[in-house]
């Protein structure tokens, strides 16, 4: 475990795309954030934090080769802290249209399905929040708060899950959160400026609560 001013962040490296800019934002913010696929370093971490960019399909079957399912799962059962990142976020539901064949983690019910045709695939863009129900992580966001998407394809889960949508040809989901232990969001935190420091610096908040309850 890092010194308790700067709380270890395990961000889960299976070696797809740029996870260092999920590592890079968690940094900014205070944490002591490490792009790790070691199960010690993991299973040590006060949080976790699993990002994501590309294929559905091929994001999973790089997660099993790396030998990271168990430890995701394992992590998230935990009641640690643990955030879902864009295609990270897709990961953690039953499965996805874009890979059928290929299963996911199954954290939350529910698969994703391509975004409605009408605008162009993938929504590139800045889009506000929706927000429907209070979540700890999008405190002080107010009611304009902008983030950044990149993605082809939105989960479609029950609404209970669902904390925030975007407006992108219809209401998409674009954040859940799980008993407030679990989080996901469609968009990208470390690349929507000011308003994703905010939600980063809400989520080092959560580690930090975390972190007090356990040492009692």
């Amino acid at each position: 475990m890092s010194d308790r001013s700067r709380p270890l962040v395990a961000v889960l490296d299976y070696g797809i795309g740029n996870l260092r800019s999920a590592q890079k934002g968690f940094e900014r913010v205070g944490a002591d954030a490490r792009l790790t696929a070691d199960h010690g370093l993991i299973a040590d971490a006060a949080a976790v934090v699993l990002p994501g960019v590309g294929h559905f399909g091929t994001c999973m079957r790089e997660l099993r080769a790396a030998g990271l399912e168990d430890a995701t799962l394992s992590a998230v059962a935990s009641g640690r802290p643990f955030l879902g990142i864009c295609v990270g976020m897709q990961m953690l539901f039953e499965g996805s249209a874009e890979a059928p064949e290929v299963s996911g983690l199954g954290v939350f019910p529910g698969r994703s399905v391509m975004i409605p045709a009408g605008l162009p695939r993938p929504q590139m863009q800045w889009n506000r929040l929706d927000v429907l129900r209070p979540s700890a992580l999008l405190a002080g966001l107010g009611d304009d708060a902008w983030m950044y998407f990149v993605h082809s394809f939105s989960a479609e889960t029950d609404d209970e899950f669902v904390v925030a949508t975007c407006d992108y040809v219809s209401d998409l989901t674009a954040m859940v959160d799980r008993d407030g232990t679990v989080w996901a969001t469609q968009f990208h935190p470390e690349k929507s400026g000011n308003r994703g420091r905010q939600f980063a610096t809400n989520f080092m908040a959560e580690v930090e609560r975390s972190l007090d309850n356990s040492r009692r």
